[in-house]
């Protein structure tokens, strides 16, 4: 659903949006990997930056999972942070995700699959997936991954920003045929209305965010559905 925030050209963006099958999205699975970014407790279930929002989707990323592995893919890469109690983020958001808290460790949802123990954890200290990060080992690694599917939060940061890196990659290296996928059923934002915020500043309205956030990948050469099904 739309809100007043959302420009109108981002509106007709949006309703020309499809879902994709996994044939089209993933026609080689051996050639795909699943990238998510915080699907953690501390932005699902509990701390400070939990929200229902974001809890939401645990059920549409875990069935993702699934029917991927269903299909065949067996490259699921989780980035995840996983914080130093003194990295200057805490200036901007409240201290969250600490490393080897509960915070910081996959949800119950995703780590209870029966295929679990096929994820690559990549901790991060940042938004960033990859400076810092064991992020460039793997997909150096992984040479024959040619289809990139993101999903998770925050859609307008670490996810905005693990889809826009793959896709940078890809561009720098002239990786022809790369392809990077978002579904927007699979990827959420926080909600502050600038009704409830302190100030200006912290205003968050999740609608206008995850939408303009979602037409700018697109506008990078990210490949935006509704669904994966």
């Amino acid at each position: 659903m739309t809100t007043d925030y959302t420009p109108p050209f981002v509106r007709e963006w949006l309703a020309t949006i499809r879902p994709a099958s996994f044939e089209e999205a993933i026609p080689e699975p051996a050639a795909a990997a699943i990238f998510s970014a915080d699907m953690i407790n501390g932005f699902l279930h509990f701390g400070p930056l939990a929200s229902d929002r974001v809890k939401a989707l645990a059920e549409p990323v875990t069935s993702l999972f699934e029917r991927a592995w269903a299909h065949g893919v067996r490259n699921f890469v989780l980035c995840q942070d996983t914080h130093h109690p003194e990295t200057p983020e805490f200036e901007a958001y409240p201290p969250h995700c600490l490393a080897d808290s509960p915070e910081s460790e996959t949800i119950p949802e995703l780590a209870s699959l029966p295929f679990a123990g096929a994820f690559t954890i990549i901790e991060k200290n940042s938004l960033s997936p990859s400076i810092g990060t064991a992020l460039d080992d793997w997909l150096a690694k992984h040479p024959e991954v040619t289809t990139a599917i993101v999903v998770g939060d925050c859609t307008d940061l670490c996810t905005y920003q693990l889809a826009m890196y793959l896709r940078m990659r890809a561009n720098a290296l002239n990786m022809a045929g790369y392809t990077v996928i978002v579904p927007t059923n699979a990827v959420a934002t926080f909600d502050i209305p600038h009704t409830d915020a302190e100030s200006a500043s912290n205003a968050h309205p999740a609608e206008f965010f995850h939408e303009v956030f979602l037409y700018h990948m697109a506008q990078n050469g990210i490949e935006v559905v509704t669904s994966i099904s």
